[in-house]
């Protein structure tokens, strides 16, 4: 089934759940009238629709390869980057003194979804680009700025970041890379970076890695760590392409899926580069890449999750197996495959309702400066990465399902789906440090951003009674319970506590705001909306209740079975 850009569900979700028109009342955004955003999901979508989704298959069935040296990618890629380029579509939300649009990053976040969808092993070239233009907008002097941001913006050349090593994966303090200062100014970085996406490439004139090392007189551990951006060509006086710089691809890593998305091993010899922030401030500009990749990866999986949907609804209708009775004639009519039909869109709209909540926040911060949006988004984004990857890969999985045994012939393409998808719950920090941070960082001020989340949420399902009492009544009981469980989890006073239930935590939180957004898609006046709320609130939202008994189980059960007791 050819893919269908979601531009609708996301007009809905702009007009209905999201609130987009908060952001565009700002000043800072004001340009975003519903005129423009309509004009650009529109040609998003032809893009998404008519470039990118044809790629989908090739990316798959015909992967990057390394030759002498040289990324060689997949056939149309090199064309379906130069559409995202030329379009202006990866410096969407960059600033527009450097070449950017300054559009919102809710409209980016959309944008992101779709692209996604479409071809996922592409997107993600743009979109560690997206991440590297923040960073550097935030840390970099402006001497940096002035070379690199407008060539990244225009997507002539592209961007990754470089964290991980043999020795390093989550524990990032304990990597090896050095900087030796050359005496210019420049550095010399010296060390091996595993899990490199988009690490080279045959379509654009340059490759800027953002490298993070430790100089001589860097602390051990995370403190002393800096960041440096390190070119594959060096830029000439000019500002273009110069001289090759001393880092190579060692290897291409063999991977479950995302086949043409090339993934590298990467080789820094005494290579050339320039510090990004203070020295020792490393972690610091990473994390503002990796926040953006965070919500980024988050998108990935809903866009996934709505691929796999469209392809496994498509095949349910045309599938005549059985007696139904019902008005199809196909599997459709079964009530599980039903079931899980409504799971995949239900949960779909869901996941992508969190990660655009999320954006929106994002954009209120930082057009008005409040510190409490700043906060809601700091809150939303470990919710919305993790609970978005979950979603990608269990739909994903249902796709498969619905096809029954065609799902695992790998000809249907539900089977790339489930694979591609996978790793996003790994990318950018796995989803359990995302809920570690999400039950240790994000509730380091008494749970104040957190509680106020949920007022809004409780706010929400007051208003809603007059129309919906009864689904409002579940979302205002289910928020009730999600604080006083919040309350239990900061009344610990051991970590170790609130860490053994995170995960648990973290999805009834996502359960409870899914809640809140098909509580306010049914007010809408629209009869599938309201039916797909119900279902959602009725069947998928009391699962919170069995999660959060499990949070306030703490840690002391299950710290102690013993590897012996696993074992066994």
């Amino acid at each position: 089934m050819p893919y269908h850009a979601p531009t609708d569900d996301v007009r809905f979700l702009f007009d209905h759940v999201v609130g987009f028109a908060d952001i565009a009342a700002t000043d800072r955004f004001a340009e975003a009238t519903p005129d423009m955003v309509d004009a650009i999901l529109t040609e998003a979508g032809k893009l998404c629709d008519e470039v990118l989704a044809p790629l989908q298959r090739a990316g798959d069935k015909h992967p990057a390869r390394l030759e002498n040296g040289v990324v060689r990618t997949s056939p149309g890629f090199a064309e379906g980057y130069r559409a995202i380029a030329d379009g202006g579509w990866v410096g969407m939300a960059a600033p527009a003194e450097a070449g950017g649009l300054g559009l919102p990053m809710t409209l980016t976040t959309a944008v992101n979804d779709m692209m996604a969808g479409a071809c996922l092993s592409l997107q993600l070239n743009p979109l560690m680009t997206q991440g590297q233009i923040e960073a550097l907008d935030h840390h970099a002097s402006e001497q940096i700025k002035s070379v690199y941001l407008p060539k990244l913006i225009s997507g002539e050349w592209c961007g990754t970041m470089n964290l991980t090593e043999p020795q390093a994966g989550s524990d990032v303090g304990a990597l090896r890379t050095k900087a030796e200062p050359n005496g210019d100014g420049s550095y010399a970085i010296t060390g091996q970076k595993i899990y490199i996406t988009w690490a080279d490439n045959d379509f654009t004139a340059n490759v800027c890695h953002l490298v993070l090392a430790r100089l001589p007189d860097g602390v051990p551990g995370t403190k002393g760590i800096s960041l440096f951006m390190v070119p594959k060509l060096i830029p000439d006086a000019a500002g273009n392409p110069g001289q090759p710089n001393s880092l190579r691809v060692m290897s291409l890593e063999h991977k479950l899926g995302l086949h043409g998305s090339p993934t590298a091993v990467m080789a820094y010899e005494g290579a050339t580069g320039w510090l990004v922030g203070a020295p020792h401030g490393g972690m610091a500009a990473m994390f503002t890449m990796m926040n953006n990749a965070r919500l980024g990866v988050g998108v990935q999986g809903v866009g996934v999750a709505e691929a796999a949907t469209q392809a496994a609804l498509a095949y349910a209708l045309g599938r005549v197996q059985g007696r139904t009775g019902g008005p199809t004639g196909s599997i459709a009519d079964h009530a599980d495959v039903r079931r899980m039909l409504a799971t995949m869109r239900a949960e779909t709209f869901a996941a992508r309702a969190i990660a655009l909540a999320c954006a929106k926040s994002i954009d209120m911060a930082t057009a008005t400066g409040d510190a409490a949006w700043k906060a809601r988004a700091g809150v939303l984004t470990p919710i919305a990465k993790a609970f978005g990857t979950d979603t990608g890969v269990d739909m994903a999985g249902l796709g498969v399902q619905v096809h029954g045994g065609m799902g695992f012939i790998e000809e249907t393409g539900a089977a790339q789906f489930s694979r591609d998808v996978r790793v996003t719950a790994i990318y950018e920090g796995t989803n359990g440090i995302q809920a570690m941070d999400l039950v240790a960082r994000k509730l380091a001020d008494g749970g104040e951003a957190v509680f106020r989340l949920l007022d809004d949420v409780l706010a929400g399902a007051e208003a809603a009674r007059a129309s919906q009492p009864a689904l409002a009544e579940a979302v205002w009981q289910a928020a009730e319970t999600l604080r006083e469980t919040t309350e239990w989890l900061l009344s610990r006073a051991d970590l170790t506590d609130r860490f053994a239930g995170a995960v648990p935590y973290l999805r009834a939180f996502a359960r409870v705001l899914g809640g809140q957004a098909h509580l306010a898609a049914a007010l809408a006046g629209d009869d599938a909306r309201l039916r797909l709320a119900t279902f959602y609130i009725r069947r998928l939202l009391p699962e919170h209740a069995g999660l959060l008994a499990h949070v306030r189980e703490g840690a002391g059960d299950l710290m102690a079975i013993t590897p012996d007791d696993l074992a066994a």
